[in-house]
This record gives structure tokens, sequence and C-alpha cells, in this order.
């Protein structure tokens, strides 16, 4: 069979078969009287095992090894072929997950692409300091790369490298809660604790929900991110999770704070003081009581002034100290009005003219 019908026949191109018989791989077993390449049926066979063992993965030298040395062991050679076949498969997925990032940020222009691409390389730097640059010099209105910003956020260790990711993610208008809120059902922890302070980040009704959700997590970190998220909302129902961080001395000031601010613009600032003060019988140790205390400096109104006149008198000098001491601060042109409630307190005559 001249070597024109052993191309047509075996899809090899002639230059190929040329090629094969310049290395000893496929020779031709005879030649025509004119000279041509003449194939005999076990060249084709031997050219068919050739493109067999190509199939699978062997160079060109590999596969006349495996077909001349007797003593060849295909076993470890194969092994070797596994190992570099998944490292390719996994480099392929890995480039296919990148396309289809920059697909989804939609770039108008092949400058957006560059930076999608700088960006996503630049993410998987060792170094922490060229992470936050490379998101912070994210142009204003510029596609981003928003599944891979939430891959990154959800496993960021690096403080300076989250807030910045954080702040990404809140440009993106929410694009990134779908993939956020799966990280609030993983497994580990640290995982759920980061998808929350992104979530926090995000101002829209849909990030409050997810809020919500954090709410009834295992995890009293989580749990407490999500209160001082929510009542930063406006959202009231954390008061009894705020006043429990308070008591229990976590991140007791954060949560006065945000009391306060729910008591400033929620109709119900003397149920909030009322609270307090139940804690306040219910405590049995001076740091708890203080604490408490020191948050109502934050609560604005007459109710919590009431309070404190009350803790002026306290039977621990710390407290009744400290309780003058934030009436008096708090604001001057409130003092006269907590002297006089002191007064009433140490004399009930005083002022009513007995």
């Amino acid at each position: 069979m001249l070597i024109g019908e052993v191309s047509q026949r075996s899809g090899v191109s002639t230059r190929m078969l040329r090629h094969y018989d310049a290395l000893g791989l496929v020779k031709p077993t005879g030649r025509t009287s004119g000279g041509y390449r003449e194939y005999s049926a076990d060249d084709i066979r031997r050219l068919f095992h050739v493109e067999c063992l190509r199939t699978l993965g062997l160079s060109l030298n590999e596969a006349k090894r495996a077909l001349d040395e007797p003593a060849f062991a295909p076993a470890e050679l194969v092994g070797e072929l596994i190992r570099h076949t998944r490292a390719r498969i996994a480099a392929e997925e890995e480039l296919l997950r990148k396309l289809e990032r920059v697909d989804a940020a939609a770039p108008a222009r092949w400058g957006d692409v560059m930076s999608i691409v700088t960006l996503m390389r630049a993410l998987e730097s060792e170094s922490g300091a060229h992470r936050q640059q490379a998101v912070l010099a994210q142009n204003e209105g510029a596609a981003l790369p928003v599944e891979a910003l939430v891959e990154a956020a959800l496993s960021e260790d690096d403080p300076n490298v989250a807030g910045a990711l954080r702040w990404s993610l809140a440009r993106a208008a929410g694009e990134g809660l779908t993939d956020l809120a799966v990280g609030l059902d993983s497994r580990v922890v640290e995982v759920r604790r980061r998808a929350t302070v992104a979530i926090a980040a995000v101002p829209t009704e849909e990030a409050t929900a997810l809020l919500r959700r954090a709410l009834d997590d295992g995890d009293v970190i989580v749990r407490d991110r999500a209160a001082l998220a929510l009542g930063s909302r406006r959202v009231a129902e954390v008061v009894p999770a705020l006043l429990e961080m308070v008591v229990d001395g976590r991140s007791d000031v954060e949560a006065a704070e945000v009391l306060g601010l729910l008591a400033e613009v929620a109709p119900s600032t003397d149920d909030i003081v009322r609270a307090m003060q139940d804690a306040l019988e219910n405590a049995d140790d001076v740091p708890t009581r203080l604490r408490i205390t020191q948050a109502l400096a934050e609560i604005p109104g007459a109710a919590a002034l009431e309070a404190l006149a009350e803790l002026a008198d306290d039977g621990d000098r710390t407290i009744a100290a400290t309780a003058s001491a934030i009436a008096r601060t708090r604001n001057p042109r409130k003092r006269h009005g907590f002297h006089k409630l002191i007064e009433r307190r140490l004399d009930p005559d005083a002022g009513s003219g007995r």
C-alpha cells in the first residue's frame, strides 16, 4: 500500500508518515520500482499501534520504546501519564473557571478583561499587601469578578485584605450575596464568620434578611456580628441579643453603642431601659452591673437619666461614681436636672417645700 492510500485510510498525514519513517517508528517494508514507500500489512498494524499509544498521551519516543523494547514495563509509564493527565485536567478546569468569572463580569472592553485577569492573579499572591493593593486599585464602575472576590473574602485571614474585599463587594451592589449566603451554611466556623461580616457590608434588604438568618447560627461570634449589623440597620428585634452581649462582656462597648442608636430611632426607648434595669437586678457581680451602667450612657432620654440617678445611690461605690460621672458628662445642659433627681433619691422631701 502506497503512502497516499495509507494516509487516506489511517487519517495520518503523509508528512507525519515521513516523520515516523525518519524516526524509525514506522518504516515501510519496501519500495516500488519508482522508489515510492510501500507499506505491508504489518507496517499498517504497527502504525495503528503507534496511534493508539499516542491517544494515551505517550510521546513518539515513548511509543517507540513500548513497541521495540521487550522489557519495557508499561505500568510505571501509565501511572505517570495518569498523574500528568490529572494535573492537565485540573489546569484546564481552573482556566475554565477563570474564563467563566471573566464572562460573568460582563467586560465591555479588552481593557476590562485585562483588569479582571490581573485582579484574579493578584488574589493568588502570597503577599497580603499585593492582594490588598490589587483590590483597592479597581476603578469605580469597573467590571468586577464577583465570584472570585467572594471566594477570596471567605478564605482571607489578613484583616487588611479582608477589609478591602468587603469594600469591593459592597461596591458590587449585592451581586455576591448568593455566594456569600452559601458561606453562611459552611461547616467551617471561620467561613461563616467571614461571610457574616461581608454580608454586613452590603446595604441591601437581601443582606438584612441573610443577617437575620445568621442570628440562629450555632457560633456566638456569628450571632453577635449579625446582631450588631442588624442593630445598625435599625432592626429593633436584636435588642435582647445586644443586651446579652453587654451582660456577658462580648463586644459590650459596640453593643451599647448600637443599643443607643436603636433607642434614638425606636419608640421603645423606655422598654430598652427597663430591660437594662431588669438585667441589673439579675446580675450578682459588680463587673456585669458596671458594664450595664456604662451602657446606659448610650441611651438617650429621661428614662435612662432616671436609671442613672438610681444607680448614683448604688451600694457599690464604683457603680455609684460611674453613674454620677456618666450623667454629668453625657449632656452638660442636663446636669441641673440630674442633680435634682439625685436630691430626690437621697431626700424625698427635697424640693417639695415641706
